[in-house]
């Protein structure tokens, strides 16, 4: 479905683009558009032209009763910066090795971003002002990106593309105290997975003040574009970067973290560009996403999207069929790693839980920063929650699936129903043929990833298959998720593969199995802590032998869990997941906690892409270790 795009092949197809684009702004040419885009931070379809009786969006109302709603739009990715990763690349932040929060990687020599494709056929391109990608950007993208970034800055009569992106509904808004409430928190809808506690209510009451504030600010985008006299030359688009802010909303791969509003605005001299099934006023259930968005976006223009993206334009030129499929990912978040693939079709959601050890709720410091946060997690400690209220802070199941025509908040999981059967077969091999086709390079830990990644970017190492064989590292870590005791002698041979990234899963796989698959395994995973070349497999043999392993292997699993979780020593990524790893272990690495208080906290070099995670975790690690010492004495 994508083909492996040769490097120099790549830089031959980027000098066809520019004469593409160029033969575009031809004098005979027919009329471009402009396109404005007005995206809002964490928030989802919570809006009154999508039903929300709660809302209060009268802007955003307006503009779809003159345009189209997409009823199935989704953002790819639960959080921001792979979700915008994804937008500006035309391309899944799995294939391309972006994908974890925060990361920095680079494109092959050759691809590039959209816009640029927009400046070389002669769009003045704006970005007010958030960008947070995962990608290193090849040479200039933009025209102007920042705070003043504006399209009235553009020559006359010049076509424009403009960003502007609205952070007043962001998650750090909807916990801002003292705050002057608007809607009523004792009206409030809940969702099923949410404690009906105060707090609950009140930061979902605030969540919708912060929503009708953004309309607001849209409201102000749509006038000044109309007090120009540019309403009927411009495609708009408004919509959302994510699901809400709110726990199990953002960053997590349900329709509360993925599904977005999209609203379409064409205006009737372009209908030609238009949607299929455009009308004014109009909904449509075609599923879009944001790898969509920018072969939209070249297709609007009349630019032919290039070969390496992997999205669908669904307007202008260069429309394509609708998708049967959406695709959606989780990795690292922030400081936490994890692994989840997800994809929905009209009617149904899978999600396949690659870390189901893991549970969704693992402590972010960001994130427990939110009322809801903390209270739900007391609610849930103190034995006072029933399902589904008690799923989130408890190991996730290896698959899940749900009815979304049944099923708003996704609580029901229909894996394990014999009725469901056919379905959970068709959308797990959907989800499989996905991750072969775009070269998934998720499964390849983060650390590992980079090591190997010196002289050549991911997406290309992704696409060797002699280093990453990926169907053979794909098996080993459904093995390993699907937690099944009968595989345990075959993911103790693995441990002796040649390919780090299998013997990473199969060390998983026992971790995962615990108690019934760790002592068996003892001198395979202690001859893996001891003489592997991978940290990251170390790392793994480490947890497991020290959470299942004698006394022996628990405190030599330990002085190696330390010694790699040394930032000043080793590289970010490796410290990230050795802490990890030692914070998993809660009293069993109470033997190192004098060692651990003395890791550094922040590398020599910092980098602005990854905060204080380093810091964060040893944090959490001490409170959790001196809270279990005191209790001990």
């Amino acid at each position: 479905m994508f083909p492996r795009i040769p490097v120099g092949f790549a830089a031959i197809l980027s000098l066809f683009f520019v004469q593409q684009v160029r033969e575009i702004c031809a004098a005979d040419s027919p009329p471009r558009p402009n396109i404005l885009w007005i995206t809002s931070e964490d928030n989802g379809p919570e809006l009154g032209c999508y039903g929300d009786a709660f809302a209060d969006t009268p802007n955003i109302d307006r503009l779809a009763a003159r345009g189209l709603i997409y009823l199935n739009a989704w953002s790819n990715a639960p959080v921001c910066a792979p979700a915008r990763t994804t937008i500006i690349s035309g391309m899944y932040p799995p294939s391309t090795g972006s994908e974890h929060m925060r990361s920095l990687v680079s494109l092959p020599e050759g691809f590039r971003m959209f816009p640029q494709y927009l400046r070389e056929a002669g769009y003045y391109c704006t970005n007010n002002s958030k960008e947070d990608y995962n990608l290193q950007k090849p040479d200039q993208v933009w025209d102007n990106s920042f705070r003043l970034a504006h399209w009235k800055s553009r020559k006359p009569g010049q076509p424009f593309f403009a960003v502007f992106n609205i952070g007043v509904s962001h998650e750090s808004r909807i916990r801002k105290r003292p705050h002057k409430q608007i809607h009523d928190p004792a009206k409030v809808p809940l969702p099923a997975y949410h404690p009906d506690a105060p707090e609950v209510r009140q930061d979902w009451a605030q969540y919708y003040d912060k929503v009708t504030e953004m309309d607001r600010r849209v409201g102000r985008h749509l006038q000044e574009l109309q007090d120009a006299g540019l309403q009927d030359d411009t495609i708009i688009f408004y919509y959302g970067d994510h699901g809400s802010g709110m726990p199990r909303s953002k960053r997590w791969l349900y329709q509360s973290g993925l599904r977005v509003p999209l609203v379409v605005y064409v205006p009737e001299k372009f209908c030609r560009l238009a949607p299929d099934d455009y009308q004014t006023g109009g909904e449509s259930n075609r599923l879009v996403s944001f790898v969509d968005l920018a072969p939209t976006v070249l297709s609007l223009a009349g630019i032919k999207p290039p070969e390496n993206f992997q999205g669908h334009a669904w307007m202008g030129k260069y429309r394509t069929p609708a998708p049967q499929y959406m695709y959606g990912f989780r990795g690292r978040m922030d400081a936490r790693i994890d692994l989840s693939r997800c994809l929905r079709d009209e009617r149904y959601l899978y999600i396949r839980n690659y870390m189901p050890h893991k549970p969704r709720g693992q402590y972010l410091s960001y994130m427990f920063k939110t009322p809801t946060t903390r209270v739900w997690k007391a609610l849930y400690d103190q034995g006072k929650l029933s399902p589904p209220k008690t799923y989130f802070w408890e190991p996730k199941p290896p698959e899940e699936l749900y009815d979304l025509t049944k099923d708003r908040d996704q609580v029901n999981n229909l894996a394990n129903s014999a009725e469901h059967r056919q379905i959970l077969d068709r959308l797990r091999k959907a989800n499989r043929n996905h991750l072969l086709a775009i070269r998934d390079i998720g499964f390849l830990p983060e650390a590992e990833m980079l090591a190997q990644c010196s002289e050549r970017t991911p997406y290309d190492l992704g696409h060797d298959d002699a280093a990453y064989p990926l169907a053979r590292v794909l098996d080993t870590a459904e093995m390993a998720s699907s937690q099944n005791n009968d595989d345990t002698k075959q993911l103790t041979g693995l441990l002796s593969d040649s390919n780090a990234a299998v013997r990473y899963w199969a060390a998983l796989g026992l971790l995962m199995r615990g108690q019934s698959a760790v002592p068996s395994a003892r001198d395979q995973l202690n001859e893996c802590l001891h003489r592997d070349e991978s940290p990251s497999v170390r790392i793994v043999s480490a947890e497991a032998l020290a959470k299942f392993g004698s006394e022996g292997d628990r405190d030599a699993a330990l002085a190696t869990l330390v010694d790699l979780a040394d930032v000043s020593q080793q590289p970010t990524q490796v410290a990230v997941a050795a802490l990890g790893s030692l914070d998993d272990l809660d009293e069993k690495a109470l033997p190192a906690i004098n060692r651990i208080r003395a890791l550094p906290t922040e590398p020599p070099t910092k980098s602005s892409r990854y905060n204080d995670y380093i810091a964060l975790i040893i944090k959490h690690t001490l409170a959790d270790l001196n809270a279990g010492s005191s209790i001990e004495k």
